[in-house]
């Protein structure tokens, strides 16, 4: 991890600090009954957490540890996790804990753009982190903002990775298919696929951009 997570983690913990944790959950009675810690994998605890399994108070307790796993490797889906919290009314909760939130997402995309390929964890790519932030109940616009911003080698394969994998009349967002259609993000390609038509990834430029143009 770089040190935006670093900091950003010890942020989350620190915010959720008084919120202890339980070795034994409470589960559904009548399909569950307690749930132990130890007996479960994260990511099946993930599914249940809220659900069946626990309450408000457990998904505090485990949200550090959830967020933390996200970054340091591939065994949780990230849409699941941040789909836990717009059920619990997150920004309802108390304003350390929003920001402590907002600072690991916003921590999570300037890493994953930073570097390519991603090396965040579950976060293989821009999409998987937007769709995380959309179950997350949250809008897609400030992290496209951010990204607008990021001009570096890694953003621009980032986006025309995301171009050429994305399905326009698909179910993502309608503002990631139209601000991906912007003259910006068009001359931006331009200028990326004229600075690094050589390099084994131009023709990854080059189709994106004839896609954006179309």
């Amino acid at each position: 991890m770089d040190g935006d997570l670093i900091a950003a983690i010890a942020q989350l913990q620190e915010a959720f600090v008084r919120c202890p944790g339980r070795a034994v959950l409470d589960g559904c009675p009548h399909c569950r009954g307690q749930v132990a810690l130890d007996d479960h994998d994260l990511f099946s605890l993930t599914i249940s957490l809220g659900n069946t399994v626990g309450s408000r108070n457990d998904l505090k307790s485990l949200l550090p540890l959830l967020l933390e796993r996200t970054v340091t490797s591939t065994e949780l889906d990230p849409a699941i996790v941040l789909g836990k919290l717009p059920r619990e009314q997150w920004r309802t909760w108390p304003e350390a804990e929003q920001d402590a939130i907002d600072g690991y997402m916003d921590a999570v995309w300037r890493s994953l753009l930073a570097a390519y390929p991603s090396q965040v964890g579950s976060f293989l790519d821009p999409t998987t982190f937007l769709d995380a932030v959309v179950a997350g109940g949250e809008s897609v616009t400030r992290f496209l903002d951010v990204w607008d911003v990021t001009l570096s080698p890694a953003a621009d394969r980032h986006l025309a990775d995301t171009v050429n994998g994305l399905n326009f009349a698909d179910r993502r967002p309608a503002t990631l298919a139209a601000w991906l259609r912007r003259e910006t993000v068009r001359d931006r390609l331009y200028r990326a696929f004229e600075h690094d038509h050589a390099m084994s990834w131009g023709d990854d430029l080059a189709r994106a951009y004839d896609l954006v143009r179309s």
